[in-house]
């Protein structure tokens, strides 16, 4: 065991209809790596950031389908954010914001979004935010 305190880790569990058919979505689209699979829960990362897939009907929760709307939208800072959305995009995802600079009180946000095909939006920017800034 290391000696080293680790904070929390954030996640989400996104749900979906077919958690297999999913994950080779999201491995197409944003480059998702399974880290492990229980069928109708599979376990992924995105540039290092845990993210899960849920078949709803068999853990107990609605999808975005189901309830008409997503109350949560996925943040994804990254290096590229112009590069991640076209992948998306051209794997089927709705990208109904294009990425565009954003004034900001710190300067520049670069960043733009989409809706994959199971009904989740996303937001992709740059890093900018991930430090702390006056404001």
């Amino acid at each position: 065991m290391s000696s080293q305190a680790r904070g929390p880790v954030i996640s989400l569990m996104l749900a979906v209809p077919d958690a297999p058919a999913a994950a080779r979505w999201y491995a197409q689209a944003v480059g998702a790596r399974e880290l492990w699979n229980l069928g109708s829960v599979i376990g992924l990362e995105i540039e290092g950031a845990p993210i899960f897939l849920g078949e709803p009907e068999k853990n107990g929760w609605a999808s975005p389908g189901e309830v008409g709307t997503t109350t949560v939208r996925v943040e994804i800072f990254v290096d590229d954010p112009d590069s991640f959305v076209a992948r998306a995009v051209a794997a089927g995802a709705d990208g109904d914001d294009p990425v565009r600079d954003h004034q900001m009180p710190w300067g520049a946000h670069r960043q733009g979004g989409f809706f994959d095909p199971y009904g989740h939006r996303w937001l992709v920017g740059d890093r900018s935010p991930l430090s702390p800034h006056r404001t």
